[in-house]
């Protein structure tokens, strides 16, 4: 593993009036590494993911990219350095073809300034391929794909646009088992190729399959930061409920 991290968030805090929603939160990500960020809602998951986006711009605290101090202020910011955002409502346009959503906002167009309709589509194939996925028809329109589709057209679009770090908001809600696995299957597939992802889930048996480590919250702190194999479903538990670190069995 690559001595520094894709992304890094150092002592980061966020208050909303007299809330703190995050306070002094470190975390890092680093190149193929699945972080899960767990914690009871209002924990500061949210929060901290949103400041990572660029949607909340944070109060104190530095963000690095590649150990370098960058400034987010922006979705755009977020992006170009190379994080990308999936949230559980994808912000997906149902009337329009899973190419036209992957390059929804970013199209490309011809040197006359028409949309490159075939240059998308093989554009498309290709991410789609590099993913390992294959879906029926790229012609069908979103609204007649599953969840799990979806979900995959929300990630190729991320990738396509050179995400280094992806964060993935709940992504297997509302999904089935076979789904979930397939989404999970995904995740792995981006770790196997060096991209970070932060997964924030309520699903802790999903967690626990796919991430290498765990950063638990709760009111807005960081209770701490465990790699997976070395806890179990319980003592992750106890931490987000307790706000403590398990401790360690007597001798």
């Amino acid at each position: 593993m690559s001595p520094t991290p894709l992304v890094e968030l150092s002592r980061v805090s966020k208050s909303f009036g007299g809330l703190h929603a995050a306070q002094d939160v470190s975390l890092s990500v680093y190149p193929g590494e699945v972080i899960g960020l767990l914690g009871h809602n209002g924990a500061g998951k949210s929060t901290v993911i949103k400041m990572l986006s660029g949607v909340y711009p944070p109060d104190s605290g530095e963000i690095r990219v590649n150990g370098k101090p960058v400034s987010i202020r922006s979705t755009r910011d977020a992006r170009a350095h190379g994080i990308e955002t999936i949230y559980q409502t994808l912000a997906l346009s149902e009337n329009l073809d899973s190419v036209a959503n992957l390059f929804l906002g970013r199209e490309t167009t011809s040197f006359l300034g028409f949309l490159d309709e075939d240059a998308m589509e093989a554009d498309a194939r290709r991410t789609l391929e590099r993913m390992k996925l294959r879906l029926p028809n790229l012609a069908n329109l979103v609204s007649t794909l599953s969840g799990g589709q979806r979900q995959a057209i929300a990630i190729a679009r991320a990738i396509h646009f050179n995400a280094r770090v992806l964060i993935m908001d709940e992504p297997t809600a509302a999904l089935g088992p076979e789904e979930t696995a397939k989404v999970g299957a995904l995740v792995r597939e981006l770790s196997s190729q060096g991209i970070g992802i932060l997964l924030i889930s309520h699903d802790i048996h999903d967690v626990f399959e796919l991430a290498h480590r765990l950063v638990v919250m709760r009111n807005g702190l960081v209770v701490g930061t465990v790699k997976t194999p070395h806890i179990t479903k319980d003592e992750a538990l106890a931490m987000i409920i307790a706000g403590a670190m398990p401790r360690p069995a007597a001798n």
